[in-house]
């Protein structure tokens, strides 16, 4: 037996692109205003000396998935290494 019931014309559609769960928008307004209690940028700046595993652990997590290196178009990635040599004698 076939279901002929009418359909609203939005069903099934769910929440839109880009729109953020209730909860997981209550969440991260819990974490940034923790963050903000904490210190902030200094506190963030902390963290990388004293917790550099976890800190890079965070930095992967707010990267973009897809990086396009180079030039337009995806070109050759330049790399630069720079050797220093500083007297510690000299005041810098």
């Amino acid at each position: 037996m076939a279901n002929n019931k009418v359909k609203p014309c939005n069903a099934g559609k769910g929440r839109g692109k880009g729109n953020v769960n209730k909860t997981t928008a209550a969440i991260k307004e819990m974490i940034e205003g923790a963050l903000h209690q904490a210190g902030g940028q200094d506190y963030l700046a902390r963290q990388a000396e004293e917790n550099p595993s976890a800190f890079m652990g965070l930095v992967g997590k707010i990267l973009p998935k897809d990086i396009t290196l180079g030039g337009t178009g995806g070109g050759p990635v330049i790399v630069e290494m720079v050797k220093r040599i500083v007297d510690p004698k000299r005041d810098t």
